[in-house]
């Protein structure tokens, strides 16, 4: 948001704001200790936290019945199989593109989210967010709050600070242990791998992705914290170009809070006209970046928005009306501000916002849903629904069986005794269900040829019935052989056609007869 250059705070007198001091390229970090907020943001931010750690810790341990062919987890990542199971959905590698399409719909909900209501990913639902508002529970149930936290940082070591040390740590390092054990049960059966890895029986691969998650969590988010958001994280820098004047944004409402007073009794008395804010310094006290949202728009801000919850309740302690920090759009901004400021001082003027009565004034802009209903994002949403929709006929229209034909190039083809000519094909099967199948395989075109194959004990013929496996592939040689009297110089094609003798699905290849030219 544009930043009014000039700033009063008032106490009874009005004084100039200090200058902002340049913030030095590289600095030690400074420990933020933020206080607990109240609201219907936190609130929100506690719902969206218990379901996001619900969902990751709980959902390998999800069961579903696939029958006895195929593993009863409803998420896993099955790597030796090559398999990906999502509760009735099971992806092979090469249906890959289902896992980039769902990737692709990510990245342009982000866009959209953003565009929208601008790093609300971030402050809501990022897993650095969560987990370091998860350390933070931990942190305050040993430590106290805010204030409790400074006290005990600046006192010298004890007997109980070193108690409530060791016990906060020692929590960090289970919460992180199960991070890291609850990401592993996503690659194999649950149950199983945690008996063999509490038994020190699990692979040395599941031992080291723990212990390395381990201290990420543990570093990421209970030392690292806001440092992971403001240095480590692309997205802050990215994320201006998905903001348009239309974006909400969490924003300090200067139009109505200049000038401060930390009296407004005594200014008043003193007729002195004064904002909203009263330099109570809650919405910098909540902030888990540590930053002051009053002065304006900055790339640590992760719009969590507790600020907001803050500010709203120092409001309703002091009878006036929320919103003084609040989700805003630049061009309702600009337009508050232009009523807001004096044109003869450039500087804000209470007056010109409220009346005598204390109501807002005419003609100031305030939220209205109809800014989500905008180009931009009507595109976000248009695109985003359209892969969604895309992907979604493609895995109903997907057929579960493949046919792969490969014919011997060496030698190209046979001239038997009789002067038959014969071609070789590997034929492979796959059945992608986790049910056995029978199929039918069947010669179509080439007229007079028979084929036959040493895989199976079935006499020649057009046609053969073959056995594949649950979830495998089945791979099978055989000879299509051409009557002297049928066949044709050259190249001719023909087809092998697949039938489940069960169902209506079915796969066809085109396939290629060599014999010999004419004159050979």
């Amino acid at each position: 948001m544009l930043q009014q250059p000039d700033i009063h705070r008032f106490d009874v007198e009005p004084v100039n704001a200090p200058e902002r001091q340049s913030q030095p390229l590289y600095e030690a970090r400074r420990k933020i200790h933020p206080k607990r907020a109240e609201g219907r943001f936190r609130r929100l931010k506690w719902i969206i936290m218990a379901v996001t750690l619900g969902i990751y810790y709980l959902t390998p341990w999800i069961r579903w019945d696939r029958g006895p062919f195929a593993p009863d987890q409803a998420v896993l990542i099955d790597l030796a199989s090559r398999r990906f199971y999502f509760f009735f959905v099971e992806i092979w590698p090469q249906e890959f593109f289902f896992v980039a399409g769902l990737l692709v719909m990510a990245g342009v909900g982000l866009f959209l989210v953003t565009s929208v209501v601008g790093r609300a990913w971030c402050g809501y639902a990022c897993p650095q967010t969560v987990w370091t508002d998860l350390f933070l529970v931990v942190e305050r149930f040993f430590e106290g709050d805010r204030n409790a936290r400074i006290r005990l940082d600046k006192a010298p070591w004890s007997a109980d600070k070193i108690r409530k040390r060791v016990l906060k740590h020692a929590v960090w390092l289970v919460i992180a242990v199960a991070t890291g054990g609850a990401w592993i049960f996503y690659f194999a059966d649950a149950p199983s791998l945690l008996t063999s890895f509490l038994t020190g029986q699990a692979p040395f691969v599941a031992y080291a992705t723990v212990g390395v998650l381990t201290a990420t969590t543990y570093v990421l988010g209970g030392l690292m914290r806001e440092q992971v958001c403001i240095y480590m994280c692309p997205w802050p820098r990215i994320q201006a170009a998905m903001l348009d004047e239309d974006s909400l944004v969490v924003t300090y409402n200067d139009w109505r809070g200049e000038p401060r007073s930390h009296g407004a009794k005594k200014a008043a008395a003193a007729g002195l006209a004064v904002g909203d804010c009263v330099d109570c310094n809650a919405c910098v006290a909540v902030c888990p970046t540590g930053i002051d949202i009053r002065d304006g728009q900055q790339l640590a801000c992760i719009t969590c928005a507790l600020c907001i919850d803050a500010c709203d309740g120092v409001m309703d302690r002091l009878g006036r009306a929320r919103g003084l920090i609040s989700y805003a759009t630049l061009k309702d901004y600009n337009a508050n501000m232009a009523i807001a400021t004096d044109p003869a001082t450039g500087t804000i003027d209470p007056t010109r916002v409220r009346g005598e009565d204390g109501r807002f004034a005419a003609g100031l802009k305030h939220f209205d849903w109809h800014i989500f209903l905008r180009t931009r994002t009507l595109i976000y949403t248009g695109l985003w629904a359209a892969i969604g929709l895309g992907l979604l006929v493609a895995l109903l229209s997907r057929e579960r069986l493949e046919l792969a034909v490969q014919r011997d190039r060496n030698p190209v083809y046979v001239k038997l005794s009789d002067g038959a000519i014969r071609n070789g094909y590997t034929v492979k099967l796959l059945n992608m269900i986790p049910e056995p199948r029978e199929f039918a395989l069947t010669l179509d075109g080439l007229p007079g040829a028979s084929m036959y194959s040493e895989d199976l004990n079935q006499p020649d013929g057009r046609s053969f019935a073959i056995k594949v496996d649950p979830d495998r592939l089945r791979t099978l040689k055989f000879f299509v052989v051409q009557p002297p009297g049928a066949v044709k110089p050259g190249t001719t094609e023909f087809r092998f056609v697949l039938n489940d003798m069960n169902s209506s699905e079915r796969a066809v290849y085109e396939a290629a007869f060599e014999a010999p030219e004419t004159g050979r």
